[in-house]
């Protein structure tokens, strides 16, 4: 099939050269509209809110600044709202905080009094039921850590085994296995309606550790968001293939899982979330101090480029900035050099080999009859865009599923999504590869591979003379059906 170049003029895209997609936390550093669309420019595909912090109206107005921006700066953008989930806090400490030096011991209460020197109140009811001799205890995001010595009627006696400065609320760290705390709590889901009904992208479910979390949430949600499950306990590992099989995503939250597992362990898990995930054909998202020194200085260490750049290789979807966009002195600079790392680390990928892998496996993966049309045809697309060179691979969505079967080979040809349904459109920007565009919505498999065509083409994406693979569906079917059509097309 051939067809013709166009002769009419639509904007210019200019292609994406860095495949691996950035995710952005907005905070007081980075939600004016002028920040964020240079943040955009900079090359930002998912604005993240972390509703932990702030009231409820204020991530709405962030929302609306978000796509106000995008849509001034012609991205598509998708925006994450990340819930809070149950959190174990001390009793606020006095102004200044307290050090507590290794080797001293130290009393633990249940309650939310004030905390000092001798005694830290936490706001967990059942402190004295669930913890045991010898449980470790993480006070704030891992500098202090205590080990439970004694368990009283009253309290819980415990000595610093690494000692440092506990300030303001910080956080209480329980093995996952001992907490009683269950997610989504009400709160979330109150979030996650409001959230919704505002019309957000994805919605990341904190503290999962079983299937049955995410689906609450679902039941809440519908199809509105993308479901993210955040994988930060020992549990959730656990339970990691079920969750997955539920999930339209998957972070791996390496701050707390990095304390609920053996730090040594974290590479590891690492490389065996992101691996499962590629297999199972679901994105997943490398998070955590990732540029963790830039919050503060203008350039990354040496280990942090060299993370990022790891996560690259692991065959991450997206990377995750937090505290660095958030509440960095730089925003900007921050994206940048993320976007330096990624496309250099991207030059050395060896991504043909997991196309190879995923051939040999993915019939173990994919239940359904309609999911398993899919890994066939975007199988032998993999195949096919090598065999003839393509310069693109086009998939033609309604629901998003077929570019992100496709994307799983992580394919050297650009991957290019259009769909007739901007939810959609937004809801791949979390996706490894795809550039994401819209189409009209059109009465037969012919007229959509044509002007999808017509489409990259006219945006410039595609010269004339080239050699292109086409997925797409019957639009006559239901939309969520299968895709169940490989061309190959030749642009005039």
């Amino acid at each position: 099939m051939t067809i013709p170049n166009p002769t009419s003029q639509a904007l210019t895209r200019r292609p994406m050269t860095r495949r691996t997609k950035i995710v952005a936390t907005i905070g007081p550093a980075s939600d004016t509209p002028e920040r964020l669309e240079a943040l955009f420019e900079a090359g930002v595909n998912v604005a993240r809110l972390n509703l932990s912090h702030g009231p409820v109206e204020s991530h709405l107005e962030k929302l609306a600044l978000v796509r106000a921006a995008a849509e001034r700066v012609e991205h598509e953008v998708g925006v994450l709202a990340d819930l809070p989930g149950p959190k174990v806090r001390a009793g606020r400490f006095t102004e200044g905080g307290i050090a507590l030096e290794a080797g001293t011991t130290i009393d633990l209460r249940p309650g939310d009094d004030p905390s000092d020197a001798t005694m830290i109140h936490v706001d967990y009811p059942t402190l004295l039921d669930d913890l045991h001799v010898g449980d470790p205890i993480i006070i704030g995001d891992g500098g202090i850590c205590l080990r439970v010595e004694s368990v009283a009627a009253a309290s819980v006696r415990a000595v610093v085994l690494t000692g440092g400065r506990a300030q303001g609320r910080p956080g209480v760290h329980i093995p996952s296995e001992s907490l009683r705390l269950s997610t989504p709590t009400d709160d979330d889901l109150v979030l996650a309606e409001t959230m919704a009904a505002a019309g957000v992208d994805f919605m990341a479910v904190s503290f999962v550790r079983s299937a049955s979390d995410i689906e609450q949430v679902r039941a809440v949600v519908g199809d509105r968001a993308k479901l993210v499950a955040k994988i930060e306990t020992s549990t959730a590992l656990a339970n990691l293939q079920e969750i997955i099989k539920v999930s339209d995503a998957i972070m791996v939250a390496r701050g707390d899982l990095g304390i609920d597992c053996p730090i040594e362990d974290l590479p590891h898990l690492q490389k065996s979330i992101v691996r499962q995930c590629v297999e199972y054909g679901i994105p997943a998202i490398t998070a955590t101090q990732m540029l963790e020194s830039m919050v503060t200085a203008p350039s990354p260490t040496r280990a942090e480029v060299t993370d990022v750049a790891n996560a690259i290789f692991d065959g991450t979807d997206a990377l995750m900035l937090s505290g660095e966009t958030a509440i960095g002195h730089d925003p900007v600079l921050v994206v940048e050099t993320m976007d330096a790392i990624a496309a250099r680390a991207e030059a050395e990928a060896s991504y043909r080999q997991w196309a190879q892998r995923l051939g040999r496996i993915q019939r173990e993966h994919w239940e359904s009859s309609g999911d398993r049309i899919t890994a066939a045809l975007t199988h032998a697309a993999s195949e096919a865009t090598v065999d003839v060179g393509a310069s693109a691979i086009i998939c033609c969505t309604n629901t998003g599923r077929t570019a992100t079967a496709m994307a799983r080979f992580r394919p050297e040809s650009p991957l290019i999504a259009l769909s007739n349904d901007p939810r959609t459109v937004k809801q791949l920007s979390l996706l490894w590869g795809v550039q994401t565009l819209a189409l009209d919505t059109f009465e037969s498999t012919d007229e959509i591979v044509w002007h999808a065509v017509e489409r990259v083409v006219q945006c410039g994406l595609v010269a004339s003379g080239s050699t292109v693979v086409v997925l797409a569906g019957s639009p006559k079917k239901a939309a969520d059906t299968a895709a169940d059509v490989l061309r190959i097309v030749q642009v005039a």
